[in-house]
């Protein structure tokens, strides 16, 4: 049989009374095939309208009857050309928005991969030290961001970040300012430095008027001194052994990306035993239930009231599930990352 052989056939045109394979059958053996695209015209005679029925309800695009009117047969098969070429055009979309779907999945493995997972992340300093984060993107893949690592015997540099913008774009220029920052603050230079030398690069790698805001600092482990620069991001909580909650002033200093020579300034904070330090994206504060209402800092602060007891990834945990219980089945619009760090 032709069809078997060849594979690009678009048209058939068949009459229904075929000596070896009538034309109802070769409907049943096209359907087999599943293929969309292919479109079977069915020619009877005049009148036979109970084999017609029958073909159109087996799948055949259209019939003619004998005898054929050229023309009508014409208009007839543009309809069809018409049809398949729709067909096609959608089944070329799907395919490359799989194959986009495909990639994405890979992304978001390796986005998720270069973000520190394993907790707790210093095992020699577990005695005086809690580390825990975690990302949640809103989309396959999301901009924001999280990072710590060992500056030195008694340093412990750490930051999150938020890129403005969704999916992809975001997600690479998230990829390259950890890297930037990353690069920058391992090599011992104030949050200040590392900050104003960070912005310098990542002005010259903007593009679409990308940018960031970022939260970086570097923690003394011996004696719990916080140095910080923070780059137009969220202020974020120091929650105290006794259980109150206090903000850390607003920036003052822009975000990252944006001005190529602008100059980071820094402060400090003293972080007591069995205080924590929650650092957070807007994702949690501007998490939006059913009836468009935000989360606010209002319900965040006395969430982290109730956390003083609490590990890092206690914290971290509690906050995600009120943040979800507020949010209900309304879809998250934002990525939502959360770094705690607490003196022991």
């Amino acid at each position: 049989m032709m069809l078997l052989k060849e594979k690009d056939f678009d048209i058939i045109l068949s009459d229904i009374n075929m000596p070896e394979m009538d034309g109802l059958t070769l409907l049943t053996k096209i359907n087999e095939m599943q293929n969309p695209a292919l479109k079977c015209i069915m020619v009877s005679a005049y009148g036979d309208m109970g084999n017609i029925r029958q073909a159109m309800n087996n799948g055949a695009f259209d019939f003619a009857t004998k005898p054929i009117d050229l023309d009508d047969l014409s208009v007839t098969i543009e309809k069809a050309i018409e049809q398949i070429q729709y067909i096609k055009t959608m089944q070329k979309e799907h395919k490359e928005l799989t194959s986009i779907k495909g990639d994405l999945a890979v992304a978001r493995e390796i986005q998720q991969a270069i973000l520190p997972r394993i907790f707790p992340p210093f095992p020699e300093e577990t005695a005086s030290m809690d580390i825990a984060a975690s990302m949640n993107a809103a989309k396959d893949v999301g901009g924001d961001f999280y990072d710590f690592f060992r500056i030195d015997s008694d340093s412990i540099g750490f930051t999150i970040a938020d890129v403005s913008g969704k999916g992809v774009p975001a997600a690479i220029f998230m990829a390259v300012a950890r890297t930037l920052l990353r690069a920058t603050g391992i090599r011992a230079v104030s949050p200040a430095e590392c900050m104003t030398y960070s912005n310098a690069l990542l002005s010259q790698e903007a593009v679409n008027n990308m940018f960031v805001t970022m939260f970086y600092g570097i923690y003394n482990i011996r004696t719990g001194e916080v140095t910080y620069a923070n780059a137009g991001h969220n202020p974020p909580y120091l929650v105290r052994a006794d259980g109150s909650v206090e903000m850390l002033p607003l920036s003052k200093d822009i975000v990252a990306g944006a001005f190529d020579d602008f100059q980071y300034s820094q402060e400090s904070l003293q972080l007591e035993p069995g205080d924590t330090l929650l650092l957070y994206t807007d994702g949690v504060t501007e998490a939006i239930n059913t009836e468009d209402k935000e989360y606010g800092e209002g319900r965040l602060e006395k969430q982290l009231a109730q956390c003083s007891n609490l590990s890092c990834q206690e914290i971290i945990d509690k906050v995600k599930e009120d943040v979800k219980a507020f949010a209900g089945e309304a879809e998250q619009s934002d990525d939502i990352t959360l770094f705690a760090l607490k003196r022991k």
